[in-house]
């Protein structure tokens, strides 16, 4: 009886409510991954021809960047709504309404991570004999990785956030237990599912920061030159040892 007194008193921390309903909690946290993941990859998968239809094609670009921006303003509940009668009561609407969200994110930093691709680079790959193909995967994209996870991790934590909203139709994951505890004040339920939600994106965006840099290992490499170069001109023979000022050494 005594562990059942934070629930009987509707305190904001509850060991019991953990205890008690640790299925629900569960099933609420799997339901809310599996929509984020759902959404985040069949927006990149939408997002990327998208981007290299904006990129190939200049009459494209404004067309596309535009519509993505729009659907970006419109808020979310209406964004549902709007979907409501083209998918019904389903998981489909919030998972199209997400993937229509995080087309402004992805397209922009797909384009500008192939946009930062030296153009030397490129000419030195088709001289090499690389196709179009071969250059895009085997060259650009590689080198546009850090922009392109940037964009996905934006995306991953904004989506796991409006997941939250799915609430309305009963698919929104933890956003259910949110919505379901304001309205019966069952404070318990509210904190601790808004606590695994934002458990839930940090450790989405902790994953995918381990993920970036296991695919670009080459960015560490070149911030360790630079600190190597940085220590060469301030030791034995560099800017300072040389009885003038680095800043002036490296002018001249």
């Amino acid at each position: 009886m005594a562990g059942q007194d934070c629930l009987i008193s509707n305190d904001w921390i509850c060991g019991e409510y953990l205890r008690t309903r640790s299925e629900e909690l569960t099933d609420a946290t799997l339901q809310h991954i599996g929509i984020t993941l759902a959404s985040v990859a069949i927006g990149l998968l939408v997002a990327f021809p998208l981007a290299l239809l904006a990129r190939r094609w200049r009459a494209v670009a404004g067309p596309v960047l535009g519509l993505t921006t729009v659907l970006y303003t419109v808020p979310s509940l209406a964004m549902f709504s709007l979907l409501v009668p083209f998918f019904g009561l389903s998981p489909a609407v919030v998972i199209t309404g997400l993937v229509l969200y995080s087309l402004t994110i992805l397209v922009r930093n797909i384009l500008a991570g192939l946009a930062a691709v030296p153009e030397e680079t490129r000419e030195a790959a088709r001289g090499m004999g690389y196709g179009p193909l071969r250059l895009l995967f085997g060259v650009e994209l590689p080198l546009a990785l850090p922009a392109l996870m940037a964009g996905l991790r934006i995306t991953t934590v904004s989506t796991i956030s409006l997941t939250t909203v799915g609430a309305i139709l009963h698919y929104g994951g933890l956003g259910n237990l949110v919505y379901d505890g304001m309205h019966s004040y069952f404070k318990a339920q509210v904190l601790t599912a808004s606590v695994l939600c934002v458990a839930l994106a940090v450790a989405a965006d902790l994953l995918l920061l381990l993920v970036q840099r296991l695919l670009t290992p080459w960015t560490r490499a070149g911030k360790r030159a630079g600190k190597a170069a940085g220590k060469a001109k301030s030791g034995p023979g560099g800017g300072k040892a040389a009885g003038r000022p680095a800043v002036v050494e490296g002018a001249l």
